[in-house]
């Protein structure tokens, strides 16, 4: 899902620089010393997932498991990510520094919606909640990081609109993936380390 290097505007590319620079500020405020084990870890964790690229276009489709960072670090998952996307760009060549801005935002943003819609449902319902959100969170994870790439490419130009449907297609999949590995995680460290999803 990295947008490769000469591929949007200027314009887009600002603005993602701006937004994640915002976010990324909001995330490190909220990051304490105690925090900073869980954030390197579940970086780490998305550097990883996301190693496996299978390209689509200008774009590529892995996982990124964006939903259950976000779950588990809510703002904090902008500097995770961030962090992992820079190493990546720099090790690899996936993405580029040029749209490390737009790139982080596209995968944190929706990590942070996926927080505030269902963390607490994660964290204070039963077993069958708790699979349920987990799924959703994984799921719509990647459908949003999906739905704002393609609307950082329509935000570039319109000659993108049939590579903006075949990425949308191609991460439908994905989402079932994700939303299942999700689903699994929050299950499993609710059961045996419930402070971590902070039930």
């Amino acid at each position: 899902m990295h947008i490769s290097e000469g591929v949007l505007s200027p314009a887009v590319l600002i603005a993602g620089a701006l937004l994640t620079a915002g976010g990324v500020a909001i995330g490190l405020k909220k990051m304490d010393y105690n925090k900073i084990p869980g954030v390197a870890v579940l970086s780490s964790t998305f550097f990883v997932a996301s190693l496996i690229h299978i390209p689509v276009g200008p774009v590529s489709s892995h996982l990124i498991l964006n939903g259950l960072v976000g779950i588990l670090l809510g703002w904090m998952a902008f500097p995770s990510i961030l962090v992992a996307l820079f190493l990546q760009a720099l090790l690899f060549q996936f993405g580029g520094l040029t749209t490390l801005g737009v790139n982080t935002l596209i995968m944190s943003a929706p990590a942070v919606i996926a927080f505030y819609l269902f963390s607490y449902l994660i964290k204070r319902g039963n077993n069958i909640i708790t699979i349920v959100a987990g799924f959703l969170s994984g799921a719509v994870g990647v459908g949003l990081a999906g739905l704002f790439m393609g609307l950082s490419l329509l935000g570039t130009g319109e000659e993108f609109v049939n590579i903006v449907k075949l990425v949308i297609a191609a991460h439908i999949p994905v989402m079932l993936i994700e939303g299942l590995i999700t689903a699994f995680c929050v299950v499993f460290l609710k059961r045996v380390k419930p402070e971590i999803v902070g039930a």
